[in-house]
């Protein structure tokens, strides 16, 4: 019989039958410590997505630099996101990669999400070309819809181009999630009040069970919008923890057949 499908949601195929089984997974249960409790989970079960880590947020050159926005803050978790990133892929737990790359005639975004990136009308907003270096702001294909450099990108981490806060809404995200047999995702990248805590919130709405990794995300909003993104995630959407409790909860994993 012949397989068909992703490794973990596959039929196998002859001319004469179908094997609707799915290949079995082995459960890998590990204990993380979190708050507002601890949380017991199915590593085989879980993703991380990683939010916005491209340069026309995080570097030199790119818009927030542009704008006069600070971007310091959003390269500081750099080195912790490639070292969990790492031990991720040495376990087999999916790498999602979920970055701003928009259509070159924006005709899926509407004025209400143009507006933000272009408050006035008169600036350089989405898909307009960036004086110092020709990028257009946060297109597909374009410098600024890359991925930072320092970043290590793995040839089996998954790429999500996202349009909207939110990367559930207009995207195959979800459907990749069901393909890959998620359950829980775990979160990371920028900004963490904004298109981290948008998209963490459609994934419970959507089902999923989220963790938000607080060392590996970042925003250079005020303080106060870091703690209400803190209180909201404990209050109504999923649980806070940090890379070293994951790591630390890996290293004890039980697997079950």
């Amino acid at each position: 019989m012949i397989r068909i499908g992703y490794g973990r949601n596959d039929w196998k195929v002859s001319a004469h039958s179908a094997d609707l089984r799915r290949s079995p997974q082995s459960e890998q249960t590990a204990t993380v410590e979190a708050a507002p409790q601890s949380v017991t989970l199915d590593m085989s079960r879980t993703a991380v997505i990683v939010v916005d880590m491209q340069n026309d947020f995080c570097s030199p050159g790119g818009w927030l630099d542009f704008i006069g926005a600070d971007y310091a803050p959003l390269r500081e978790p750099v080195e912790r996101q490639n070292r969990f990133l790492s031990q991720m892929r040495r376990e087999s737990i999916p790498v999602i990669w979920l970055n701003w790359g928009n259509r070159p005639d924006r005709l899926n975004l509407s004025p209400s999400v143009l507006h933000v990136y272009n408050g006035t009308g008169a600036g350089i907003g989405i898909g307009e070309t960036l004086p110092g270096n020709s990028s257009k702001v946060l297109e597909k294909g374009s410098w600024g819809a890359e991925i930072l450099e320092e970043l290590e990108v793995g040839p089996e981490d998954i790429r999500v181009d996202k349009y909207r806060m939110s990367g559930f809404v207009d995207t195959p995200l979800d459907s990749i999630l069901r393909n890959l047999r998620v359950d829980t995702i775990l979160f990371a990248g920028v900004n963490l009040d904004q298109c981290v805590m948008a998209t963490l919130q459609d994934a419970v709405n959507a089902g999923y069970d989220a963790l938000l990794l607080k060392d590996l995300c970042a925003t250079n909003s005020p303080g106060y919008c870091i703690e209400a993104t803190y209180y909201n995630v404990k209050q109504c959407y999923g649980f806070l923890t940090d890379s070293e409790a994951v790591l630390r909860a890996l290293e004890t994993t039980i697997s079950c057949s």
